[in-house]
């Protein structure tokens, strides 16, 4: 999940959360095979990928608790590939090495060995802890290579759909900011509808159908945030740096079920075609664009090369910078995106080199410490949004995780 798009630009990609597989995560397999035909990653590539995720389901199927697989489709300007993301509660592997050697298979899979799995996949990565289980995150890109697909992305997440439901009213984006406004931007600030988004709509070409949910309960915003660690500092008129930045959001539409998703993904494309360069200015073309909507809560960061980053945030999601050893909990303030919200306010941080940033819905607990990331602060983002997910989530909510780091 780590293309560059152009020469010099930063590592982003967008995500589409095509399909969860939780009861059965055997049915993966089907799945793949369509999603590969469908993005046109290739007939050799796509029977790679299949048989890639027939090995992981089948483990996972027989050897783990409460077990679930992810396919989603990962794309940039260029090419789109394929995400297959498994996740469980245990047992866990006691030497993932050794696992990865030729030849050693679980008993009753295909085989081929999780050694093969990472042959196959053009990026394949494991975090395993006895007794808590197991994330394994592969990604399949066409052949050839594209040369835009070298290298790991500075931020990735994760959303899953309340028990129940085939739609997430939870959802995250991120975007560089290239220092100029598209002409929708303009619109946007002068009051107008933006203008249509037209890139793909993967969803509809993976044939994913959304199903009716249970009425939405309302959501109440965070009253009660607190800062631990490095103070942050209140910035009145919040200036992009220089340098090319990127700007990431998490949103949590009110409620769950489609009505939550149409929220959502108003939030998503105000996001992205909006333009703004600061996290107070994207918020706000957010606001407009949530009116008509149960609205959402809404936390965006921009983040600089230097490590310089801008928040503000907007409800109850929650946004920490975590090192090996601190959590640091950053400021939002109560209201309702789309329908009310206080005087906007933009703290300024510094995100540590080796630190990230984290954000997630309150389908997460806000438990979690930093010593639970401890050691999965050097893994791709897309993995360490999984585990947190693992760790912190609950079925009785949509749930997302976002994870960032500064582009040294």
């Amino acid at each position: 999940m780590g293309p560059v798009t152009a020469a010099g630009a930063l590592p982003l990609v967008d995500s589409e959360d095509v399909a969860w597989f939780r009861d059965r995560p055997d049915g993966a397999r089907g799945a793949a095979a369509a999603l590969g035909r469908r993005i046109g990653l290739g007939e050799q590539r796509t029977a790679e990928l299949v048989l890639a995720v027939a090995e992981l389901a089948a483990n996972v199927t027989k050897h783990a608790v409460d077990g679930s697989v992810l396919l989603r489709v990962v794309r940039n300007e260029a090419v789109a590939g394929v995400e297959l993301i498994v996740v469980d509660s245990g047992p866990g592997m006691a030497d993932v090495p050794g696992a990865l050697r030729d030849g050693v298979s679980t008993a009753g899979t295909l085989g081929i060995g999780l050694g093969a799995v990472g042959r196959l996949a053009d990026t394949f990565d494991i975090h395993s802890q006895p007794g808590l289980g197991t994330v394994q995150l592969a990604r399949f890109w066409p052949r050839p290579l594209p040369p835009s697909v070298t290298g790991e992305p500075l931020v990735a997440g994760i959303t899953r759909p309340i028990g129940g439901e085939q739609v997430c009213g939870d959802a995250w984006a991120a975007r560089t900011d290239t220092n100029t406004a598209p002409s929708s931007a303009r619109a946007a600030d002068n009051g107008a509808d933006p203008a249509p988004d037209v890139r793909p709509n993967w969803s509809a070409l993976t044939r994913t159908q959304p199903f009716g949910g249970k009425a939405a309960s309302p959501q109440r915003p965070s009253t009660r945030p607190s800062i631990t660690g490095r103070s942050s500092i209140p910035v009145r008129a919040a200036v992009a740096g220089p340098g090319q930045g990127y700007l990431v959001m998490s949103c949590d539409g009110l409620g769950h079920g489609p009505m939550a998703s149409v929220a959502a993904q108003a939030a998503v494309h105000a996001f992205r075609t909006g333009g703004a360069r600061t996290p107070e200015q994207a918020i706000e073309q957010m606001h407009r664009a949530l009116r008509g909507t149960r609205g959402a809560a809404v936390a965006v960061a921009r983040i600089e090369p230097d490590g310089r980053l801008l928040f503000c945030g907007v409800g109850n999601i929650t946004a920490a910078l975590a090192t090996t050893g601190t959590r640091s909990t950053l400021l939002s303030h109560p209201g309702i995106v789309g329908h009310q919200m206080h005087q906007l306010r933009t703290y300024e941080h510094h995100l540590p080199t080796h630190g990230i940033l984290v954000m997630h819905s309150d389908g997460l607990s806000e438990r979690w410490r930093a010593t639970d990331l401890a050691g999965l602060l050097h893994r791709p983002p897309a993995l360490i949004a999984t585990a947190l997910l693992r760790l912190a989530g609950t079925r009785r909510d949509d749930a997302s995780a976002v994870i960032a780091r500064a582009a040294r």
